[in-house]
């Protein structure tokens, strides 16, 4: 070994440490630099008192046993502790050292410190005399043993030798000067001493633990037969730094070298920017200054020298691909078990760099937001109380970017609430500088055309669907297919949901309009494009628009007068592609209109007529609501049009011919009730996906025929006067759903065979129609039939037809393949008994050969029929047996008194509906497969056998179910809270009941009985003081774990409402509740139910209590332990109610007896 040599971590502390499955949350705490171990009467007045003054001299705080000085047998606890807090121990092994059970005990507890660096010092003797214990040192250690006679301590200690020479150290030769020696073991002391130094973190490190846990986990440290590659992307502002460094502080002592290279992006940029990174690399993990000159002998250098080596490396915010290739290169270039973190603001780099995980950095929640906005603001965590509201506002602004919340916390500090309004006010349209400038960095790498892109989505297009914005981007030359991955890649946008919908950060939506402000801060007429409402009105009502506005979105506060228009202020806007206006009235309508338009989308419209210069010839989205537009003109020829919608354009009277619009994917006119014509070209647009006329209830004249092989759906509900649907005269394989709701329908066209992949017929309320032609059974994919409202005519016509045997009709369409069949509630009683139609006529569903249905779903509610004449039960359910697929039964007859027991054997059942008007008693054992049994409205009912089994703790065979609807069982709930406040039934989460509002006098006993236990119990109390809300309010309730899963049966959560004058119209409508657990992105949303709404209820005013209840088994979250569980209620209410709330959260334990009764 020499002195050049680089000493590393133990190999025992290092095992350990990454062996652990996670990562501590703080570092260790340091009280020395460097504790000096040595045998004193070789060293002590010599060359330790040189060492020792040259590192005081470097400021490096070093500990010296100078009291002690080897009395006693054993090391004293001052000296272990001084060990354990010393950054590096400098061990002196000289000829003596050995002989000393002092000295060996300290090496043993040195080598025994799992972050402590250990330093071998060979002082005039070699490494190999210390391994083998041979030579002069060998000698000193062999009086010991003489001395001691304790073998087992003399072989822990002859370990403890060999394991010390193995590490890298300085090894005094005899003709070398001591002072030039002990210069270099300081300045390594001081190069380790700088590397060890932790990086800065934030000062409030809200909400990174988890995330930091979540990487940590995927970095693998155990394993050292790999090399591992993880990227960290995200936003600007995000808080990828800050995690990157406190990963690097927790880890970086396990690996032989590291670096932490910050400001990639920017140094890079510099003249030599990447040799100086190189440089910084090798430095930081060698030790040792290479000053490379070369960028291209720089990545050999790095290749040939660390190509052995276990190091960390991290490289902080990345944005090319050059920089990884000459920092990073291949995997190689990196010894076994190294691990390399990249942060960037680009997802797509890390997928050309191939890295092994991807991790992005989310937002913080609300919860973490506030808090550290509230640390910086007042450094407390949580605000002060007058300043809760407006501090929600803020963080509500944030939108949880920690470096907004940070920068606008320390900005507000100590400044009157007067001041934060104003300031929020500012902010809103003039972003804070210090967060306009970081995200400022992704936009300003952007191409021009995806610079467009962005400011377009951030003014105009945020929310509309991501098909519709690459038409309108391509339309303009914007190369959206590139452009949209590329804002995608660098965290500028998100696409969200199935329907793919174009998202974007609020401060990032913010940036985008303040740099289009800065185009012209004075003179809004010279901007691109304009959002202001105050700049459009001045734009607009002066007519001082110009060629350089691309586009307008108006959205005018309510109450705001009539905009004055002239009817050419538009005439110099020759550029503008974009006009969106959602609130605003005018004068009068323009008399030019850019033919550049790509977006018209005009709530409002003051005018029966477009301008007359307008063709729309580049228009991809016309748009109007509540217009007065009358017809579009015969020179209006949009032949890029994607979508038109009219709505409650009350004067619309046609729809003309629209055959030069090839492109038209969506025509929607809705509520025009004036509207009676379309034309038949419609009926031919090939490309039309979505054709729907709702409530237009004049429409009379639609095409004569449909040729529409891209319709996907076709939608008439409400248009009372439409008779019949037009033929059908190719096969439109797209058209999945037929809406034909309430028209005065008369019959189907024999045609309709046509729609060969229709799912979905809607026939519900139409009165007229007299024939359901034998080709709906034919429909192979057809999977919902609503045939719902007064048939007084249809049942027996269908049966006249050789249709009206409904288990014909069963039998036939699941032949086809049919798998899910419905008759809706026909509510026909009245219709049929007068032509003595009645259910029993109609023969039992008859099976296959196999004695199997295809039959899903049976719903046979609100059919009235005698009890002797009653649809043969029995021989539905023999029907329905073991081999059935029926998944879901929907009974209601008032005259069932008990279900047959051979229930029991519809192996496949998972829901029973057997609610309202029944006088239904018993419920019998249910198939084991059952989840939902809904037996509302059934007041007789009295046993019901899987319940009792679960409130005797008996257990039930059906390990599925999940929930039993009792509503108004009023018998029921008799049994069920006669003692039995800690109720099985919450505890499974299996109970749901919403209660009426009973008078006082008129109180059922349970509830009677319910309410009693909650007085007793102190949580029922009239509060003295109430509150009046509106709207939604929250609150939150944290839970301290860990909760071990398999100990838990789950988590019952309680509200406790007390109300006073609430009227129908102010009333509490709807709460819920959600659990969120740090160690986990799930989010665990409750409904949960109303139990007991207890009051008097007087000339539309209630006053009274309600008790919302609500459970978990919190399996969702797919984790072993729980922690940090944190439960947030939401309650909502109807316009003005006075209450007080309280709420209670109960973890339930399998051994009940660990449960608090509430938390």
């Amino acid at each position: 070994m020499t002195s050049s040599s680089m000493a590393f971590q133990s190999e025992a502390s290092s095992s350990s440490s990454s062996s652990s499955s996670s990562l501590s949350s703080s570092t260790h705490l340091w009280n020395h630099d460097v504790f000096l171990s040595f045998r004193g009467e070789d060293v002590r007045y010599g060359f330790i008192s040189h060492l020792h003054q040259g590192l005081n001299q470097r400021g490096i705080k070093t500990y010296i046993d100078s009291i002690n000085l080897e009395r006693g047998e054993e090391i004293s606890p001052v000296l272990c502790k001084a060990i354990e807090e010393s950054i590096i121990s400098i061990i002196v092994l000289s000829k003596n050292y050995a002989e000393s059970r002092w000295c060996l005990d300290e090496l043993l507890k040195i080598l025994d410190c799992k972050e402590t660096i250990a330093l071998p010092i060979f002082y005039h003797v070699d490494p190999s005399e210390v391994r083998h214990q041979k030579g002069i040192f060998g000698e000193s250690f062999d009086k010991l043993g003489d001395k001691l006679k304790d073998n087992a301590k003399m072989l822990k200690w002859k370990v403890a030798l060999k394991r010390v020479a193995d590490l890298s150290g300085f090894t005094l030769a005899k003709c070398r000067k001591e002072s030039e020696f002990i210069l270099e073991i300081i300045q390594w002391v001081d190069l380790k001493m700088v590397n060890q130094t932790p990086l800065s973190v934030a000062k409030y490190p809200i909400g990174i633990e988890s995330r930091i846990q979540d990487i940590y986990q995927h970095l693998s440290i155990g394993n050292k037969d790999i090399i591992s590659i993880v990227g960290i992307f995200g936003t600007g502002g995000i808080g990828k730094t800050t995690i990157s460094k406190d990963i690097y502080n927790r880890i970086s002592s396990q690996f032989e070298g590291s670096c932490f290279l910050e400001e990639v992006r920017e140094t890079s940029k510099q003249l030599g920017g990447l040799m100086k990174l190189q440089n910084t690399l090798l430095y930081d993990i060698l030790g040792t200054s290479l000053d490379v000159h070369d960028k291209n002998r720089g990545i050999n250098v790095i290749r040939d020298r660390l190509h052995s080596k276990r190091i960390l490396l991290i490289l902080d915010d990345v944005d090319e691909l050059v920089q990884l290739e000459n920092l990073v290169g291949d995997r190689d270039w990196f010894g076994s078990g190294s691990r390399i973190i990249i942060t960037t603001r680009d997802q797509h780099l890390l997928e050309v760099f191939e890295v092994d995980l991807k991790y992005e950095v989310m937002i913080l929640d609300d919860n973490e937001a506030l808090q550290l906005f509230s640390l910086h603001a007042f450094k407390e965590k949580e605000p002060l109380k007058d300043f809760m509201d407006i501090s929600k506002q803020v963080t509500k602004y944030a939108q949880g970017l920690p470096l907004a919340l940070t920068v606008l916390g320390s900005d507000l500090k100590s400044q009157s609430i007067k001041h934060w309004k104003s300031a929020m006010d500012k902010y809103k349209n003039i972003p804070h500088s210090d967060i306009q400038k970081v995200l400022l960095v992704s936009y300003a790498g952007l191409h021009d055309a995806d610079k467009e892109i962005f400011l377009d989505i951030a003014f105009f297009f945020k929310g509309e669907s991501l098909e519709n914005v690459t038409k309108i981007f391509d339309s303009c030359g914007f190369y959206p297919n590139h452009g949209i991955e590329r804002l995608k890649d660098k965290c500028l946008i998100t696409i969200e949901g199935q329907n793919k919908r174009v998202g974007m950060h609020d401060l990032l939506q913010a940036m985008g309009r303040e740099i289009v402000r800065q185009e012209s801060p004075k003179k809004p007429s010279k901007r691109s494009r304009l959002w202001n409402h105050e700049d459009i009105h001045k734009v607009l009502q002066d007519s001082t628009g110009l060629n350089k506005i691309e586009g307008i979105l108006l959205h005018l506060p309510e109450g705001d007068e009539v905009i004055s228009l002239h009817s050419e202020a538009f005439r110099n806007m020759k550029s503008l592609r974009v006009f969106i206006n959602r609130t605003a009235h005018f004068s009068c309508a323009p008399n030019y209109l850019s033919n550049k338009l790509r977006v018209l989308d005009w709530n409002n419209y003051p005018s029966p007529y477009l301008p007359p210069n307008f063709q729309g010839k580049n228009l991809i989205i016309l748009r109007m609501q509540h217009s007065l537009i009358k017809e579009l003109g015969n020179r209006f020829k949009p032949k890029n049009l994607t979508i038109m919608k009219f709505e409650n354009c009350e004067f619309l009277e046609k729809i003309p011919d629209l055959s030069s619009l090839l492109n038209l994917k969506e025509l929607a006119v809705q509520f025009c009730t004036r509207l009676v014509e379309v034309h038949d070209s419609v009926g031919s647009l090939e490309n039309l996906s979505t054709l729907d006329f709702f409530h237009c209830s004049k429409l009379r004249i639609l095409p004569r025929s449909l040729n529409l092989r891209s319709l996907c759906y076709l939608g008439l509900q409400d248009c009372t006067s439409i008779r019949y649907l037009p033929e059908i005269d190719c096969k439109m394989e797209s058209l999945i759903q037929l809406n034909l709701r309430d028209t005065a329908i008369e019959e189907l066209p024999l045609s309709i065979g046509n729609l060969i992949r229709l799912e979905s017929l809607y026939l519900r309320g139409c009165k007229n129609l007299m024939h359901l032609p034998i080709a709906c059974i034919r429909l192979q994919h057809l999977r919902w039939l609503e045939i719902g409202g007064n048939f007084p005519n249809l049942v027996k016509k269908m049966r006249d037809d050789g249709l009206g045997n409904f288990p014909n009709l069963v039998k036939s369409m699941r032949d086809d393949g049919l798998s899910l069949m419905a008759f809706e509630s026909t509510k026909m009683e009245a219709e049929m008994s007068l032509r003595e139609e009645r259910l029993h006529e109609l023969a039992s569903p008859t099976t296959s050969s196999n004695g199997s249905t295809g039959l899903q779903l049976l719903n046979l509610q609100n059919c009235f029929q005698s009890e002797t004449n009653f649809f043969p039960i029995s021989s539905l359910f023999t029907m329905l047996n073991s081999s059935s697929s029926l998944r879901h039964l929907h009974l209601s007859y008032p005259h069932i008194v008990c279900l047959l027991t051979s229930i029991k054997d519809i192996m496949s059942l998972e829901s029973l509906s057997l609610c309202y008007y029944c006088k239904l008693e018993e419920i019998p054992e249910l198939p084991p497969n059952i989840r939902e049994i809904d037996v509302r409205g059934c007041e007789t009912l009295e046993i019901f056998r899987e319940v009792l089994k679960i409130l005797e703790l008996n257990g039930s065979h059906i390990r599925s179910l999940r929930r039993i609807h009792l509503n108004s069982c009023y018998k029921m709930h008799e049994n069920i809270w006669n003692d039995k406040v800690q109720n099985p039934l919450l505890w499974k989460g299996l109970y749901e009941y919403d209660a009426t509002l009973f008078p006082e006098n008129q109180s059922p006993k349970w509830l009677t009985f319910f309410h009693n236990f909650l007085k007793d119990n102190g949580i029922v109390k009239e509060p003295d003081n109430y509150v009046r809300p509106r709207g939604e309010e929250e609150w939150v309730i944290d839970i301290e774990g860990p909760h071990n899963l398999e100990e838990i049966n789950g988590i019952l959560l309680y509200i406790i409402i007390y109300f006073k004058d609430a009227s129908v119209d102010g009333t509490i409508d709807h709460t819920n509740a959600k659990i969120t657990n740090k160690r986990s992105d799930h989010v665990c949303l409750i409904e949960g139910v109303q139990l007991v709404n207890k009051g008097s209820y007087r000339r539309g005013n209630s006053t009274g209590y309600a008790i919302w209840v609500g459970y978990s088994n919190l399996q969702s979250f797919k984790l072993p332990v729980l922690e940090n569980l944190r439960v947030q209620f939401d309650l909502r209410c109807k316009g003005m109610v006075r209450f007080y709330k309280s709420c209670r959260a109960k973890v339930v334990y399998k051994n009940e007896s660990k449960s608090p009764l509430f938390l």
